[in-house]
């Protein structure tokens, strides 16, 4: 029986970004299932006590920073520890998401390249021009994305997303499920790995 692993995230989290190659290749290697479930922190944050992160404490902020740049380095990922469009909104590039999974198309590539856009690349994803050249790196046609982006019925996935990972126990990005066992951030991968196998 295939494993499947419910993936709630936010396209504008660095622990998001820092994750997402890795549970692609432990997905790929236990044949599990990813369900890409991206969610908006705005909602799932004040409802679960979470704080955004200028509201945060200058310690926790401080400290923060220290362990991306170690799993920055500990990844051998890139990581712009202060980009430039950050926070940027990201309802464009989430409904584009969830436009290609309503398409059929494995989101994957998808995710990782507007991830990798924010984090390691300095670009805007709230930007029109920007979705669309990142979709035509990769093959997929911005157009058609952006276009089921806009359609309420796309943003109203969105919001049922978010209010599930709520009823879920989600409290922060990324949140993993494996037959219904919860895992926190991508420093608990290798608990996902132990629980797939």
């Amino acid at each position: 029986m295939t494993k499947q692993i419910d993936y709630f995230f936010s396209l504008v989290s660095p622990w998001t970004y820092l994750g997402d190659a890795q549970l692609g290749n432990l997905a790929a290697k236990h044949e599990a299932k990813v369900i890409y479930k991206p969610m908006q922190l705005g909602k799932v944050f004040p409802a679960t006590g979470g704080l955004p992160l200028p509201k945060r404490s200058q310690q926790r902020q401080d400290y923060r920073l220290v362990e991306l740049e170690r799993y920055s380095k500990r990844l051998n990922l890139p990581l712009n520890l202060h980009p430039a469009h950050f926070p940027a909104d990201e309802s464009k590039a989430a409904g584009m998401v969830l436009t290609s999974i309503k398409l059929g198309i494995e989101p994957c590539v998808l995710v990782n390249t507007i991830l990798t856009a924010v984090w390691a690349r300095d670009l805007d994803i709230s930007d029109d021009t920007t979705l669309l050249s990142l979709a035509k790196e990769i093959g997929m046609n911005g157009e058609e994305l952006l276009a089921g982006a806009a359609d309420p019925d796309t943003m109203a996935v969105w919001d049922a997303n978010s209010d599930e990972a709520i009823e879920r126990g989600v409290f922060g990005s990324p949140f993993y499920f494996v037959d219904d066992e919860p895992f926190w951030g991508q420093d608990r991968l290798d608990l996902v790995e132990d629980a797939l196998a």
